[in-house]
């Protein structure tokens, strides 16, 4: 059976540290490793269990060190060892020009 790519956009990789904020109040720092990052969401590692049911502020620190700022849902999670989690989310509410900044950088991945 051949996996089939169902993402609407195409992923590409980045380094970056993310600050997340519950809008239950709670704020945390949260070290990351950015796997793939696209228009419509966002895979990335991290040593913190994070709450699929909570919508998250996120404030990523991309290429060139620019700040996408964005609220995420978390609808993927994988336990791949003790206290490592790999998770994929959504960007839910996020600026006109922060997603063109990652379309920006998109189109010179693939020049380059």
């Amino acid at each position: 059976m051949i996996n089939e790519e169902r993402r609407r956009h195409r992923r590409m990789e980045l380094s970056s540290s993310l600050l997340i904020k519950g809008l239950n109040g709670t704020e945390e720092n949260v070290q990351i490793e950015v796997v793939n990052i696209s228009k419509s969401g966002i895979g990335f590692i991290c040593e913190m269990e994070l709450n699929a049911d909570i919508i998250y502020e996120a404030f990523l620190t991309i290429w060139m060190k620019e700040n996408i700022h964005a609220f995420i849902q978390i609808v993927r999670t994988e336990k791949v060892e003790e206290n490592i989690y790999k998770y994929g989310a959504v960007f839910i509410g996020m600026s006109e020009m922060d997603s063109f900044r990652i379309e920006v950088f998109d189109t010179m991945e693939n020049f380059g």
